[in-house]
């Protein structure tokens, strides 16, 4: 073989051992969740029909050509209403990890960082947060604030504010001890400073792979709050709503229930794996 010829057929077989490497889960997963989120963007790009008004004569109608997951009890078509949900489900899924990330950072890296009374006091919060069931505690904040659903997602973020916390603790104290934090520090480095620019950019790997874990984690509790009734008002459309909807015609309409809970359990899945795949790069 010339050379001419191997330099042609190296890309070739380095392409074909790339292709081998790429793991199809995690692709789907993004794909998934890239979807679900140009769903939430721009709804009316992916479908006709309305999420919210329906169509006399179209009632209850089982999945065909014109309508791929069937219709609802007043003529709504159903991919129409899981499509126009997502805006709600991930805008309130993006809502509850923000709080929780972002309050739970602050208070681990305070904690972490300081030590002493001050983290003993912040560490004993949230072992009373951890200790209180997650669906009693949303529930008493969703009570205070009222129904909807950012409140639900506020909720949902407030609950996971101690998990973060515990974990960015226990990152900040492990970052503390390297020899490069001590030296930043030994060479007049200013506290806030050190924390900024070495413990901060180096706790933060496992407190995303654990972000985009509780993304997923956050769909499933807002679907089970809008279940319950404290999400999103009807008509509109949300992912919970829509399974509490369809439970009525279970043994009749089977697609109501089975459409917008495959959603979910996808959504949460590819969440999970994207979790499983930043863990390992971290």
């Amino acid at each position: 073989m010339s050379s001419l010829d191997l330099f042609v057929a190296r890309p070739g077989r380095i392409s074909l051992r790339s292709l081998r490497h790429i793991d199809l889960t995690l692709v789907l997963a993004w794909a998934v969740i890239a979807i679900v989120a140009a769903w939430a963007v721009a709804p009316g790009l992916f479908t006709p029909h309305s999420g919210t008004i329906g169509i006399a004569g179209n009632q209850l109608k089982a999945p065909d050509a014109a309508h791929w997951l069937g219709t609802d009890e007043i003529g709504r078509d159903v991919l129409a209403r899981i499509i126009y949900g997502s805006v709600n489900s991930l805008s309130g899924a993006i809502v509850a990890v923000a709080v929780g990330l972002f309050g739970g950072t602050a208070l681990g890296l305070f904690a972490g960082a300081i030590g002493g009374k001050v983290d003993d006091i912040i560490m004993r919060l949230v072992d009373v947060m951890l200790s209180i069931p997650g669906l009693l505690l949303q529930l008493s904040i969703i009570i205070i604030l009222g129904f909807g659903t950012i409140n639900v997602a506020a909720a949902v973020g407030v609950t996971t504010v101690a998990s973060f916390a515990r974990l960015m603790r226990s990152e900040v104290i492990r970052v503390r001890r390297a020899d490069y934090v001590e030296a930043a520090f030994g060479s007049g480095g200013r506290f806030s400073a050190v924390l900024w620019r070495h413990v901060l950019p180096n706790s933060l790997g496992t407190i995303i792979s654990y972000a985009a874990l509780q993304f997923g984690t956050a769909i499933l509790a807002i679907s089970t709050l809008g279940f319950l009734g404290y999400g999103a008002p009807p008509p509109i459309p949300e992912w919970g709503l829509l399974i509490s909807e369809g439970r009525k015609y279970l043994t009749s309409a089977w697609w109501l229930t089975a459409f917008p809970g495959l959603a979910v359990i996808l959504v949460v899945l590819a969440a999970n794996r994207i979790s499983q795949s930043l863990r390992r790069t971290s």
